[in-house]
């Protein structure tokens, strides 16, 4: 996977062939109610992000998507807006090379998918495979289990980036709500067929910052509830986020993926519209991370 190109002239082709319009509903979007088999972890080895000689500087990025409740909306909008912003967006400002897009939908493990996976590709396949997922918007308690698509990142990517030069893809996880505090080994065997210990969240987090870096987006409304545990299991790389700025978001995944690349945060900003620069600014600051020689950055 991972040939071609993704176009604005593609986007604006799929956009017409399956009437996606401004006020199209996550409903309307969406129209799959069943988890297809090419999605479920549960019959996927492994998930490769390759060079090719049209793209020998692969780079993978996953966008994984709470699908539980009410946050279809935010499926919506990725789906109507945001895949193609922040495609352009990579295209046109370079944070990294060659990039390689998959998406994941995640629920909660009482749920009929917990988790489903597209492929990492980089022409419009990426959003004909978004639309193709099951936003079965069940979910169980308030916690959600996005520790589901750290494993699977951990134990079923292969990227040349990681094994032939070393360099980490991104993950950025979005929802509204905490983390369980990890997943059972009976989980595990549910939803990936693995033989495999439970982990802990925290466990699971390390083990996808080996070739991933990895960032949590923490979606809210009038009231912002505690993330203890993605607190516990992402120190420093959690954002939080009102609803009203989601339009931001692919402002703020640009920059997060310049920010780790080393650009300065001045010349971040000069890239974002007046309206977003804030919102981005903000974002950015809320991040601690370490440099290449050791120290805290932010």
């Amino acid at each position: 996977m991972g040939f071609g190109s993704y176009t604005s002239s593609d986007w604006s082709k799929l956009k017409e062939s399956s009437k996606i319009s401004s006020s199209s509903t996550a409903s309307q979007l969406f129209k799959a109610n069943n988890i297809e088999e090419r999605f479920n972890p549960c019959f996927i080895q492994m998930r490769d992000s390759r060079d090719s000689e049209e793209h020998p500087h692969s780079t993978p990025i996953i966008i994984g998507l709470d699908v539980t409740g009410s946050m279809g909306y935010l499926s919506a909008e990725i789906a109507k807006n945001g895949l193609n912003e922040t495609m352009m967006k990579i295209y046109s400002e370079k944070p990294v090379e060659d990039p390689q897009m998959m998406f994941a939908a995640i629920g909660d493990v009482v749920d009929h998918a917990p988790l489903q996976v597209t492929h990492f590709e980089s022409d419009i396949r990426i959003a004909e495979q978004l639309l193709a997922l099951w936003l079965e918007g069940a979910g169980g308690d308030g916690p959600e289990d996005y520790p589901l698509l750290w494993y699977f990142a951990a134990k079923h990517t292969y990227t040349d980036a990681f094994a032939r030069r070393r360099e980490k893809g991104f993950i950025f996880t979005i929802g509204d709500a905490d983390c369980h505090e990890g997943i059972s080994a009976k989980n595990i065997k549910k939803i990936f067929d693995d033989e495999e210990k439970g982990y802990t969240s925290r466990e699971l987090a390390e083990k996808a910052l080996e070739k991933y870096e990895l960032f949590h987006i923490d979606l809210h409304g009038s009231t912002a509830y505690p993330q203890n545990n993605l607190r516990a299991a992402l120190p420093g790389r959690l954002i939080k986020l009102h609803k009203d700025q989601l339009s931001a978001l692919p402002d703020i995944l640009i920059a997060v993926m310049q920010f780790v690349k080393g650009k300065k945060m001045a010349d971040i900003l000069k890239n974002c519209s007046k309206l977003e620069r804030p919102v981005v600014e903000n974002s950015l600051n809320q991040l601690s991370l370490p440099s290449r020689d050791g120290e805290i950055v932010l």
